[in-house]
This record gives C-alpha cells, structure tokens and sequence, in this order.
C-alpha cells in the first residue's frame, strides 16, 4: 500500500508537472476531511509524510487532565490513561496519540477521496493555466482533433485548444490529423474548465514567424515599427535598424528571396511586403504603397494626415491594389488618409480648381459690410473620413462638388453610384459634419378663405379657384395685395 501511494505520487510529480509541496498538501486537507468527517473536528490533528512517501500517520493532540475535568475525549485524555503512554506524564502535557487510519468509517473515507480528487483536478487545472497563460503570445504547435460549427479543436498534448473560425485564414484548409502552428491569444478559466484559443489571423502571429524565420529580428538588430494585415490576402512589415551598415529590408527578405518566400509559404501563399520605416510622412507613405512606385507625395492636411500619391497610369492600379487592399494597408500602416492619383487626375483637377477660383471671382456677391464674398466650392473627395472606393464611384458619376451630389435624390444617388443606402447615409453623415446644410424655403401664397367674391357682370357669387362665372360664363381674374398675403 505505501509503495503504491509513492508511485502515484511521483507519477503525479513527472507527469502531470504537479509540484511536491502541493502533492503534500491535496493529502494532508484530505486526512483533515476524513478525521474532522470522525471525530468532529481536526483543530487537533497532525498529518505526517513518510520519507520518500512510504506512508502517512495521523495523530491526535490531547490535552492531559485530571479525572474530575475530563470532558471532551477527541481533545483531552485522563492523567491515568496518559501514563499507560508516557509514565512520567503530568496534568497539562499534551500528548500526540497515534490514530489508527482504520479507525475511520466509509463516509470519512469517501469525504477524504472526493477532498483529493476535487483539489487534484484544481491543482491540474491551475497549473495548466500557470503554464499556459505564461505562454500567451507564443506559437505552439498543435495536431486537427475535430471540427464543430467551424471551430476547430486542436490536440495540444495536455490540453485541447479552440480554433476560432473568425482567427482562422481564409486561405487555410484543414483536414483532421493536420499539423497546426497558431499563436496562443487567449487563455482563460470559465465554468467549463481551462480555455486556450489560438490564432493564425492576427499581425503577432506574423510578427513571431519573423522572430523565427530572421534572426536580425530576434536578437533586436532590425526592430519592427509595425505591422498590418489582410489575413489571407496581403500583409505590411514597416521595419528599421540602429545600424548604418545593415539593410533592414534586404535582411528581411534575404537571399534571393528565400526568408520571405518561407514566411509567405507558412502563410498559405499570403503577400508580404516588408518596407523601410521613415520619420518623413512622405518617404514613409511612398515606401508603404509598395510593391507600386511613388512619384510624389503632397501633405493636404497635416493635423488631419490627409496626403496625396502621385503615381503614373501603370501603376495606380497597384497602388490601390485589388479591392483597394494595398491603399487600404498602406493608410492603417501609416496612419494618413492617403488619396492616390495619377499625374494625369492630379493636373485636371489643378485646372478645375484654377477654373473654379475664376468662376468664383466673377459671380462674387457684396456682403453685409460691403466685402466680397466668394461661393465656396468643396469635392467630396477631399472629405476626411471617405473611402476610397466611395470616392472612385462618385468621380466615375460626376459627382465629386458637394452641390451636385446633393442635388440628387437618394434614389437617383443609389442607381448612378452603384453604392448601398448604409453607404450613402456615411457620406451625408461626412458632408453634415463638416458643414452647415441650409435649405431655402420657397414662399407660399396663402389665399384668403374667409372672404366671398362676386361676378363684376352678372353679380353671382364665385370663388377664387373659379376661371369662369358659373352663371354668365365671363372669365375671371383674381389679384391680391400685400395685405392679403399674395
């Protein structure tokens, strides 16, 4: 039986990572359970380990009393029975009284069972979760168990781990059996027990392959400033280095392009693009709208980071990218509301503008104090906060001036626009944030209800709403004054 209790033990040690300290402890609040279960309480009780966990003892401190005070036998002994133990024993010494383990009945010994396994699978699960939540942010490899509503279960060797759909790429497939290296986002204690979600979809995923497949990245020769994705589609690496004579981009993709290429392959053929970090916004944003090659850029707004790329006609469709990914990644990485044209778009539009100002000048009005004031003409696309595929139905529609887009009824906006009415409203929402719509209100003539008219030739009476006297036939005319509201 001893050697038995010492195998668990140290199975339960080597195993399950189980500290000894608090093996020992699960133990001894169980012995506690089964005694207190016995005699009602275990204020008095000592639990003792065997070296190299041969055994238990438990004993019993009593308190030696005289005949006539004895009163509680489970914390107090008589003086007499106290010297068939101890014979030079005295009133007031404390004895510790061996207890027999057999002495304990079945439901004391079911109370100490369902005490050690409650506090073992405690024990288990916090050390899990101790192991676990330590690792949070690493990758870990772990093998397809099973598939339920798109949440795959992985096998990872203790414990099973969740695979959100949401977290997984939309390039990925996977069968059951399937090796899986994810990053651990998430762990969590819940009424079910320990949680451990994984992720292949989050930018520190990426971020740790790169710490993985490059060693500058690693040992902090080439620092990462940041990093954006589109799982599954494309992803942006702005990188930089402390060292002159170190390339970060160049080390990034290495030889003939090998690093990247493995990164790329780990990614399920996913795009990476890794870029040279810039303090300059205009160096910064040319670099980030790679692979397309900037001709220029203007800052239109600084407090706002509105910015202008100027690229030629080949090359806009790779600045913006399918679905205007690039562009899109390009402004998150950045953080600037960049708009990209080509040479051509951007010299018409300095003409319009240049037409705009002389057309201004000519319609110019007198103001309350005798000054000039100039209608003020606004393109939609020069509004912060729209989109870039908002912006190319609008001028591919005409309707890039704030005046003619609200000229349009919603229904006519919808068909020419090809855009949807939660779109629609985004962009009035923008236009009313950044200026004050007011209305003119046409006046209304308000005819006189109350009061009776007559035919001037044959005196019957008629109604303004008549053109003809219902009697003689004569046409009729009906004026009003400025008294009368006309």
């Amino acid at each position: 039986m001893a050697s038995e209790m010492a195998e668990a033990i140290r199975q339960l040690i080597n195993e399950k990572g189980i500290s000894e300290d608090l093996i020992i402890n699960t133990l001894q609040e169980a012995l506690l359970a089964a005694y207190k279960k016995k005699f009602g309480s275990n204020e008095n009780a000592i639990i003792r380990i065997k070296d190299n966990y041969e055994g238990v003892e438990v004993y019993a401190k009593k308190v030696i009393v005289d005949f006539d005070e004895f009163e509680d036998e489970v914390t107090q002994i008589p003086l007499e029975e106290a010297r068939k133990f101890a014979e030079d024993a005295e009133v007031g010494d404390i004895l510790e009284l061996p207890i027999d383990l057999k002495e304990f009945d079945l439901q004391s010994v079911m109370v100490a069972k369902q005490t050690t396994r409650q506090n073992f699978r405690d024990i288990s699960r916090d050390t899990l979760y101790a192991e676990y939540k330590s690792k949070q942010g690493e990758l870990i490899i772990g093998y397809y168990q099973r598939e339920r509503n798109g949440v795959i279960y992985v096998d990872l060797g203790k414990i099973e781990g969740i695979f959100p759909k949401k977290y997984q790429s939309p390039r990925e497939v996977y069968h059951v059996g399937d090796r899986i290296k994810a990053l651990i986002w998430e762990v969590e204690k819940g009424k079910s027990g320990l949680q451990i979600v994984l992720s292949r979809s989050h930018a520190e995923f990426v971020k740790k392959l790169l710490e993985l497949e490059i060693p500058e990245i690693y040992d902090k020769t080439i620092e990462i400033f940041k990093i954006v994705r589109e799982p599954g589609y494309r992803t942006k690496v702005a990188v930089y280095s402390r060292r002159e004579d170190i390339d970060p981009v160049g080390a990034c993709v290495g030889p003939k392009g090998m690093r990247s290429q493995l990164i790329s392959q780990e990614l399920e053929g996913e795009k990476i693009d890794f870029l040279k970090y810039d303090v300059d916004p205009r160096q910064f944003i040319k670099n980030a709208l790679s692979p397309a090659e900037v001709k220029s850029v203007y800052i239109l707004d600084e407090s706002k980071h509105m910015a202008l790329a100027i690229v030629q006609e080949k090359e806009l469709s790779i600045a913006i990218g399918k679905m205007g990914q690039n562009v899109k990644l390009a402004n998150r990485l950045c953080d600037w509301n960049i708009d990209v044209k080509t040479e051509e778009q951007y010299l018409q539009d300095s003409r319009n503008i240049e037409l705009k100002k002389a057309a201004d000048s000519l319609f110019a009005v007198e103001g309350q104090e005798g000054e000039e004031t100039t209608e003020e003409y606004v393109r939609l696309s020069d509004l912060p906060g729209m989109k870039q595929d908002w912006i190319s139905a609008i001028q591919k529609a005409n309707l890039d001036m704030v005046e003619d887009f609200l000229e349009k009824e919603d229904d006519e906006l919808l068909a020419e626009l090809g855009l949807k009415q939660a779109e629609l409203d985004s962009i009035k929402a923008i236009i009313e944030e950044n200026f004050e719509i007011v209305q003119e209100e046409e006046e209304e003539v308000v005819i006189p209800e109350e009061e009776e008219y007559t035919c001037p030739d044959c005196g019957s009476i008629v109604t303004p709403d008549m053109t003809h006297c219902p009697s003689c036939g004569v046409e009729l005319s009906f004026e009003f004054g400025d008294d009368q509201q006309a």
